[in-house]
């Protein structure tokens, strides 16, 4: 069985033309089409109808992550633009949550465009809101790897720095988007569950649901609960590497509650499906989490960090039910008075990955060569190709605002 480290990227490439890219959601997002993947099988629909291809009872992970207004420009005295684009917080904050009630002064990884340009200390924007104006200050820190550290700092104490986000800045849509960010984008490239602010992508598969189509799922007694996984800018970071071992997968932050977990373990013997791939992530994130504690545990040894790195669930030992691990990670909450676990996970789950707790997916057609792809191989193998060639020649509309798919999965599959 070949390690993940050694998959060419090459091997999951396909042609994408650009009139497949969909530059604009459809209205009402349920109309969306619906690609269902069983068993070798494909069959198409729409989302509204996405309860029909659900079995009663099953249970529905949904991202709750809300997309921030990431993308600050600066306009200078010669007028001529810098752009930031704000990626994460500063190490110093324990979480994404903690970095964006900061008041008055934050510090930020960012990308900036125009770096060349900015010459003086300070970048001033002046903002108008509620009959005042605020002033908002950027300093470049220091030069990074791959990205600069940004202080902002901004001369009202009333307003937290996710709050001068929504009045300053713009929804950072994808590369691939190729137009101007409009009013409406506000609305449409976020769920209408987006409850936290953190990401700077929206988990996109959540774009399709509507009011009337929870209602659909709530009438069957499909469940539905949540998981906050905040989407980096990595997400769409382009794997150049001739094999997976030399590509760096993203880290993003997770934060998930006790009574989700205690929901998840109710439901280990029933349908289990996550809603985007940041959904999966996260919840088969857990697993790994309560197999570390089981090693922790035999050796008698106390754990503080529970965040997981790319390549571990390879590496660890699978010998313990769902159950085991889950009923592990609550006795850890327990142990340290938590009502909510909130680390980093960057595992990357790619072909020869058997899923542990999800049984499906609810996705979007993703980019060729991208890490997204091999998340979809690693649950349906090489049916991605038919998976894909369907989607193509039967006007699927592709990537963040386009169409999607329900695949069902490799679960308890051990090569």
């Amino acid at each position: 069985m070949m390690h993940p480290k050694n998959i060419s990227i090459l091997d999951y490439s396909y042609h994408l033309p650009e009139e497949k890219i969909a530059t604009y959601p459809l209205n009402p997002r349920d109309n969306s089409k619906l690609l269902i993947f069983d068993k070798g099988k494909i069959k198409e629909d729409v989302y509204c109808n996405l309860h029909q291809h659900l079995p009663e009872d099953t249970l529905l992970v949904f991202n709750n992550t809300k997309v921030v207004e990431a993308r600050l420009l600066f306009e200078k005295i010669t007028g001529s633009t810098i752009e930031i684009f704000c990626l994460e917080p500063s190490e110093q904050y324990a979480d994404i949550t903690t970095a964006m009630l900061q008041k008055e002064k934050v510090f930020w990884q960012c990308l900036v465009g125009g770096a060349k340009k900015w010459k003086e200390e300070w970048l001033i924007k002046s903002i108008e809101y509620k009959q005042h104006t605020i002033e908002l200050k950027a300093k470049m820190v220091e030069k990074r790897n791959d990205y600069f550290l940004i202080e902002f700092c901004w001369n009202n104490t009333q307003l937290s720095f996710a709050e001068i986000l929504h009045i300053a800045g713009v929804i950072p849509l994808p590369p691939y988007i190729k137009r101007n960010t409009e009013e409406k984008d506000k609305e449409t490239y976020q769920t209408i569950y987006a409850k936290y602010d953190g990401s700077v992508a929206a988990p996109t598969a959540g774009l399709h649901f509507t009011k009337n189509l929870l209602q659909h799922l709530a009438e069957k007694n499909i469940q539905t609960a949540y998981v906050t996984l905040h989407v980096g800018a990595g997400t769409f970071k382009p794997v150049k590497a001739a094999t997976m071992q030399e590509h760096e997968m993203h880290a993003e932050f997770l934060n998930v509650s006790k009574s989700f977990i205690e929901q998840l373990i109710h439901y280990t013997n029933k349908k289990i499906v996550a809603v985007g791939t940041t959904s999966l992530r996260t919840i088969e994130s857990l697993y790994w989490i309560g197999i570390k504690l089981e090693i922790a545990n035999k050796n008698n040894v106390e754990m503080n960090d529970i965040s997981l790195t790319q390549w571990e669930v390879y590496e660890l030992p699978q010998n313990i039910s769902v159950q085991k691990a889950l009923n592990n990670v609550l006795q850890w909450m327990n142990n340290h008075h938590l009502q909510n676990i909130i680390t980093k996970t960057q595992i990357i789950i790619a072909p020869n990955y058997s899923l542990k707790i999800a049984d499906g997916l609810i996705t979007n057609f993703h980019q060729p060569q991208s890490t997204l792809l091999l998340l979809v191989a690693a649950i349906v193998g090489n049916d991605w190709k038919n998976i894909y060639d369907y989607a193509l020649k039967n006007n699927f509309r592709f990537l963040s605002y386009g169409d999607g798919s329900l695949l069902w999965g490799n679960k308890g599959i051990i090569d």
